[in-house]
């Protein structure tokens, strides 16, 4: 029986749900905006501490996105790989989380 972690697995894409697909895009929308907003401010010759003020809010917000998106593939590719017997997942979780914390 395959399921999307399978398929996940095997070509590396995964199906999401129609609500996990709308939030990680909102999010990555409201990133997007926030970038936009920093080169505009670069652009007008905004103060230094002003731009790095609006960059660590950025950076925080990636971070978000990226423990939404580890929280989920946990719940999902990974544990389901290993319910299917499938160990070798936790060493590409592991892998991942160790490239995450460089």
């Amino acid at each position: 029986m395959e399921n999307e972690c399978d398929k996940c697995q095997s070509c590396k894409k995964k199906e999401r749900s129609e609500g996990e697909y709308k939030r990680l895009i909102n999010r990555l929308n409201r990133i997007s905006g926030q970038i936009n907003g920093i080169r505009k401010m670069v652009e007008n010759s905004a103060y230094c501490t002003d731009i790095l003020v609006q960059v660590a809010a950025a950076n925080a917000a990636l971070n978000s996105f990226s423990k939404e998106l580890l929280a989920e593939h946990i719940r999902t590719c990974v544990a389901d790989n290993i319910k299917n017997g499938n160990d070798e997942v936790i060493d590409e979780l592991v892998a991942t989380l160790q490239k995450m914390m460089k």
